[in-house]
């Protein structure tokens, strides 16, 4: 009747992770329970800067955390998973967190989150390497793109999914982060990957890349309007397949570690409502420009 996974690395779960979980299935029919929890502002920045934002803008749900890595499933959630032609692909090996969210979302099932309270476990520097895990969720989430276009291009605004469990207060690891290391790979990317990115970004969002490339770090800083419309023409070119498709999601890596810089820089004295507020606003920016990516997606290849 209802099934619970949690990740493996978990250094802050405890029984009640389980309660709330299954709970809201066995008593209130709901298919898809997703984690809400509290993370430290440097912590999960895929999440906050294009996973949340884009399955957000697309699908309608404000899922916070779409690849949190504990859920809880139905039995019917389950058996419509298990009909799905996936599980010899990649989507099974590295994107499944946000292929289930998002398959879920699509299929019409019940979705809510279920706070859990503080998400402790084996945290790793924002700017360490990490083009591999890059490339691997953001290419799940630009191919669950093509197969649900369906339905999030008939999708419009977002509605908060329901939340259960008492938000409440929780102490926090804090997260290690290079900001010099982040700018510098950011700004040698912009060099080194311009022929790349020529190809699919506009010569306005190019000449903005070169600005924040010759910043002092600073004063170094990148758009939100900037950054989402990066994110999407980066999906539009996955979907026009202009590039290969490895090379293309490799090519993000530089710009990913750009945005993390500016982020943490411009937060560095804010609190987590602060944070939270932050990433709300570029949450409404990836909303409102999701009118042109919809009307460039049908669009014939440039």
């Amino acid at each position: 009747r209802a099934c619970a996974v949690v990740d493996a690395d978990l250094r802050s779960i405890n029984p009640d992770w389980f309660e709330l979980l299954i709970w809201p299935v066995l008593e209130r029919e709901f298919d898809y329970v997703a984690p809400y929890y509290k993370r430290h502002k440097y912590d999960g920045t895929i999440t906050n800067s294009i996973v949340y934002p884009v399955t957000r803008a697309l699908y309608g749900r404000r899922v916070r955390q779409p690849i949190g890595g504990d859920f809880g499933l139905s039995g019917r959630l389950v058996q419509h998973l298990l009909t799905r032609d996936v599980w010899a692909t990649d989507v099974a090996r590295y994107g499944i967190d946000i292929w289930m969210t998002t398959t879920a979302l699509a299929g019409g099932f019940k979705v809510c989150q279920a706070y859990l309270g503080a998400k402790i476990h084996d945290a790793k520097d924002p700017g360490a390497d990490l083009s591999a895990m890059l490339m691997q969720v953001v290419g799940s989430v630009f191919d669950l793109m093509e197969t649900h276009h369906s339905v999030w291009s008939h999708a419009s605004n977002s509605e908060s999914a329901p939340l259960f469990g008492f938000p409440f207060e929780v102490g926090l690891e804090p997260v290690a982060i290079n900001l010099a290391r982040m700018i510098g790979a950011f700004a040698q990317g912009c060099r080194d990957l311009r022929p790349i990115y020529e190809q699919f970004l506009s010569a306005a969002t190019l000449e903005e890349l070169g600005r924040a490339a010759a910043l002092a770090p600073e004063q170094f800083i990148l758009r939100d309007e900037t950054w989402a419309t990066i994110v999407y023409d980066f999906a539009l070119a996955h979907h026009r397949r202009n590039l290969n498709r490895e090379h293309l999601l490799k090519s993000l890596t530089p710009l990913y570690l750009g945005w993390v810089a500016s982020f943490a820089r411009r937060t560095e004295t804010e609190n987590a409502t602060q944070v939270e507020e932050r990433i709300e606003k570029l949450c409404q920016v990836y909303e409102q420009l999701k009118p042109s990516l919809i009307s460039h997606w049908g669009a014939e290849k440039r």
